[in-house]
């Protein structure tokens, strides 16, 4: 079966004429993002964060490459979640409310449709400002993220403030975007006796170790019982400020696009491999530590002539399974190549859409010495 991990190339192979495409056996390898477990009852106290030490998790990946260069490695795909598979829970066979023994029945007016209707909701987000250092995605939606990756908790707030959220979220290391929202919320756990609860309005503020997207604002609720729960004024923020890996150019974003790399100027193939991250924090480190590991072996692996190759280029992004997180991308390659062959899209598989975002582009600026033999970016022979 074909590495689809990470294939360390140390010697030059002539390449594919098909267009290359995106590693479906890699892909179709990882196991699929699961639904976060937010607690909907008594939240405030329920409420807590997970952080990821980035740097950590950088030094890892060198580590593993060194060790296992072609070995299929997904990044934590063991470690523990707080997270559960189960989607939205289904309505209870209930066919009526029982408030008999709730000690609060719930007002006249306490109803789902009348939660939709509060155009305080719609206001405060419309209005809200995107915090310093984060771009806005999506505003008043009456959803909430999910299948991002990795949850990394969430805390309630007192008021609709995307600034403080956006605090909280600086302060859990790995952090990379917020989501904020009214939810309704049952006052207390519906049970048999008092199935429909009065309501609660909580404004919880969501952390998520990848960017949020408006595709993923699919969870519109759940019932507990009869009591559904429900979103309102839904607005996700994404932190734009991203760390310069050291001995690597500069960042080139490439929004929802990806290189598809041509044979190089001898007609052999210049990509290396991939890496995908499901459990890390988005990070253009991950791939910048990879692609520096993966040339580091190399060197102390050549072929019998003496040859090697070096990882000279990346290219990472988060791929989505239409509106599912797959994770993150790492493509490497021998030699750099311009921004005008990011013409990949997308692609289909299976009735499936596949498509990019975040996408970035970076070039290592210390490898010139032992550059790939013969062409300079696939254009030119030397």
């Amino acid at each position: 079966m074909k590495d689809f991990t990470l294939a360390l190339l140390l010697s030059a192979a002539l390449s594919s004429a098909l267009p290359q495409e995106i590693d479906w056996d890699a892909v179709e390898a990882l196991k699929p993002i699961p639904t976060a477990s937010i607690p909907i009852v008594s939240a405030a106290a329920a409420a807590t964060t997970f952080a990821i030490n980035t740097a950590s998790a950088v030094s890892a990946v060198s580590s593993a490459v060194l060790a296992r260069p072609s070995e299929a490695i997904i990044a934590a795909r063991h470690a523990k979640h707080h997270v559960r598979h189960a989607h939205l829970a289904a309505r209870d066979n209930t066919t009526s409310s029982d408030n008999s023994k709730c000690p609060q029945k719930p007002a006249a007016d306490d109803t789902p449709d009348a939660f939709l209707q509060i155009g305080t909701f719609a206001q405060t987000a419309l209005k809200a400002s995107a915090p310093a250092g984060y771009s806005q995605v999506y505003v008043n939606k009456n959803g909430s993220s999910e299948f991002i990756y990795p949850y990394m908790g969430f805390t309630t707030l007192s008021s609709y403030d995307t600034a403080e959220c956006s605090k909280r979220c600086d302060a859990i290391s790995g952090c990379q975007s917020i989501n904020i929202y009214f939810e309704r919320d049952p006052s207390i756990e519906p049970t048999a006796g008092c199935t429909n609860p009065a309501s609660s309005t909580v404004i919880k503020c969501v952390y998520w170790g990848s960017p949020v997207t408006p595709d993923s604002t699919t969870n519109t609720g759940q019932w507990r019982k009869n009591f559904k729960v429900l979103v309102a004024g839904s607005n996700g923020y994404v932190n734009t400020t991203h760390s310069h890996p050291k001995g690597y150019d500069d960042l080139i974003y490439l929004n929802n696009s990806a290189i598809i790399a041509p044979p190089n100027c001898r007609g052999y193939e210049t990509y290396m491999g991939v890496k995908i991250f499901q459990n890390k924090p988005f990070s253009i480190d991950l791939c910048a530590s990879a692609c520096s590991a993966s040339s580091e072996y190399n060197r102390a692996h050549p072929d019998k002539t003496g040859y090697f190759q070096t990882c000279q280029f990346f290219n990472t992004y988060i791929l989505y399974n239409e509106t599912r997180s797959v994770g993150q991308y790492c493509a490497l390659y021998n030699e750099t190549w311009g921004k005008e062959f990011a013409t990949n899209f997308g692609q289909w598989r299976n009735g499936r859409r596949f498509t990019l975002g975040s996408s970035w582009m970076v070039s290592n600026s210390t490898g010139d010495f032992d550059k790939p033999r013969g062409c300079a970016n696939g254009q030119t022979c030397e």
